[in-house]
Parts: C-alpha cells; sequence; structure tokens
C-alpha cells in the first residue's frame, strides 16, 4: 500500500468517531483531505454536523462538499477535531504546519474536547524533530525571530517560499526550524513563545487524544494517549 492509500485508509477511519449533532473540527492537510471527503458522504447520507475549518483551503473543500460550517468565533467548544501531523512520538507530542495553517490549527484544537490525528505509519517517530519545526512569525523583524532561534542550539532556519515568502491565511511568515532533534518538546515550546515576534509555534503539546496510523500491509494502529486509555 502506498503512502497516499495508506492517508486515505486513515482518513476515511476516523469518520466512524463522528455522530449526529457533533460540532466537527476539520483539519488540513493530505491525509485530513480523505477525513473530509468520507465526512461529505456522510453528510450525503443524512449525518448531521456542523464544522471548524481549520484554513481557508479546507473550508472552500468541505463546503464544496456540502458540509455545513461554522466560524470558529461563533463557536465555545468542538466536539472533536480530526486532523494530520508531520510528526507523532510516542507521548502524542506532535509536530504540525507543513501545510501552513498551524496557528489556526492549533486555536480549534484548543477548544476541541477530542483531538484524533490521522497519519500514515512514517509519521510516527520515537522522538520528534526530524521534520523541520514550523514557527509562525511576524513578517516586520523576521529576520530578528531567526537569529533568536539559531542562537538556540537550532542547526538551520529558512524562511519558508524564500526570496517569494509564503503568506499564512493570517498575513504571517513562516520559519522552518531544522532543529534535528528535540529531546524537551514542552521546554522548546515555551521559549519559542519568549521570542518577540513569534506568533506560535508548530509544537502541539498534550493536546492529541488519539492517533490513527495506517501501515503500508493496510492495517490501522490506534495509539491512545494514557490519560484517555481505559486499561
Amino acid at each position: 500500500m502506498d503512502t497516499t492509500s495508506q492517508k486515505r485508509l486513515a482518513g476515511e477511519f476516523a469518520v466512524r468517531y463522528i455522530e449526529n449533532d457533533m460540532r466537527v473540527g476539520v483539519g488540513t492537510g493530505s491525509t485530513a483531505y480523505w477525513f473530509i471527503q468520507a465526512l461529505g458522504e456522510k453528510v450525503k447520507q443524512g449525518l448531521r454536523i456542523q464544522a471548524v475549518a481549520t484554513s481557508q483551503h479546507t473550508e472552500q473543500i468541505a463546503a464544496s462538499l456540502g458540509i455545513p460550517l461554522l466560524e470558529l468565533n461563533d463557536v465555545e467548544a468542538l466536539d472533536i477535531t480530526v486532523d494530520g501531523a508531520d510528526e507523532i512520538d510516542p507521548h502524542l507530542q506532535l509536530i504540525k504546519g507543513g501545510g501552513g495553517a498551524l496557528l489556526q490549527e492549533k486555536m480549534v484544537a484548543a477548544i476541541s474536547r477530542r483531538l484524533i490525528i490521522v497519519a500514515d505509519a512514517s509519521k510516527y517517530v520515537g522522538q520528534l524533530g526530524a521534520f523541520p519545526l514550523p514557527v509562525e512569525v511576524i513578517p516586520a523583524g523576521w529576520k530578528h525571530v531567526q537569529r533568536r532561534i539559531l542562537a538556540m542550539s537550532c542547526e538551520r532556519v529558512e524562511l519558508r517560499g524564500q526570496s517569494h515568502p509564503f503568506v499564512t491565511d493570517h498575513g504571517h511568515y513562516i520559519l522552518d526550524c531544522y532543529f534535528g532533534q528535540i529531546p524537551d518538546a514542552q521546554s522548546l515550546n515555551l521559549a519559542l513563545h519568549q521570542i518577540p515576534g513569534v506568533v506560535e509555534t508548530g509544537l502541539f503539546i498534550d493536546m492529541a487524544n488519539e492517533a490513527i496510523l495506517a501501515h503500508t500491509d493496510g492495517h490501522i494502529q490506534v495509539i491512545r494517549r494514557a490519560a484517555d486509555r481505559s486499561d
């Protein structure tokens, strides 16, 4: 089973978590795409839900499938959010933001009673850091932020898009930070937030409840955070 098939399998599997009258956060990225497609099919079959998108791109896809949408400002809480990740460690700490939507993804996750991550099995790692950590920054003074991050034992910090910077839905830039290894994700997250000009980081700490991983042989592995295990 190739990577695309694994992503589709994981995304479609997550639809079984969605029930009538739920308010659902819908993620951004290549695996969340398949969840949205499957969710749209369930809505056509009569599933009653309301959804909040994590990006303009996701909003466009969901609207095209007839999924009823709400604005983030119009909800106090979500029952569940299904989203992807760039890396997942054994404690369900995440690196997200490869698709550039990390700020709104984190805002949606923060008001969700349950965050389910869908991914192909290659995203599951022993320690975070091989994938460059996205850090969303204010465009004015991004070079100052870059220098501060480089001083934090970061191997390389690149402006996404280089001479034609990638601009997020909220008008910010993204710095991709090559740490190589992140042994203490919580401390790094706090340290990055102390830098003036940093809007948000792609470190999602103690937010995910479950990860749905699709393997090359077609089987699904569900990993639950320790606090959410019933055994």
